[in-house]
């Protein structure tokens, strides 16, 4: 499973990703969502969720914040990748939680999302990260991504202190590999989407990660 299998979603309703990315840039006030391709998409989930609504605007902050959001996704994923979690499925899931979130968060500030309606109203749920993200062009339609995710959420669940004699959550029967594969087309797609460079060391990283 790769990136590949995505589409690049470049096109949203007859506007380019990037002359919308463009516009809501250098638009001197919150765009519309009404005015947006994803306007709504977005209204429909703010309504769902009962929110209140996002105004997107990107900024050169936004955008640096999303970036250092990728890399942090690709250093936890690194754990992962070396399967140093193969033997505490609970800790593999929980830190799959806070790869998937990191990621998903990179593309919504990359769009305009501000870092405190995240926090705000999605806080740490995975899903509801995905639903926010595919909502607005990042276009990772992927059946088994979007169930981990749910199993994920909100994924403080699955932290060891939250796991202190009690029973593990379901993991929906998700195996180590399974999980890993997803995590990573997640990422490939997050880096694909938003332009972001690889973080130093990566591919080195990947090459052990195989061996």
């Amino acid at each position: 499973m790769t990136s590949s299998n995505f589409p690049s979603d470049d096109s949203v309703g007859g506007t380019s990703r990037r002359a919308l990315l463009r516009a809501l840039t250098t638009a001197p006030i919150a765009v519309p969502l009404i005015a947006s391709p994803w306007g709504e998409a977005l209204a429909d989930l703010h309504d769902h969720h009962g929110d209140s609504p996002a105004a997107l605007v990107r900024t050169r902050t936004g955008r640096s914040l999303s970036r250092f959001r990728y890399h942090n996704a690709e250093s936890f994923y690194q754990g992962l990748g070396h399967g140093l979690y193969y033997n505490d499925g609970g800790e593999m899931i929980y830190r799959s939680g806070i790869v998937a979130q990191l990621a998903l968060s990179s593309h919504l500030l990359d769009v305009g999302f501000a870092d405190e309606w995240n926090a705000r109203h999605i806080r740490l749920d995975v899903a509801k990260s995905l639903a926010h993200a595919n909502a607005t062009g990042f276009g990772h339609d992927c059946p088994d991504m979007a169930r981990l995710a749910a199993i994920l959420s909100p994924y403080w669940k699955w932290g060891h202190a939250h796991r202190i004699d009690a029973p593990l959550p379901d993991n929906g029967g998700f195996t180590v590999d399974e999980v890993r594969l997803l995590l990573r087309a997640l990422l490939d797609r997050v880096h694909d989407v938003t332009g972001h460079r690889r973080p130093n060391g990566w591919r080195r990283e990947q090459r052990d990660a195989r061996s």
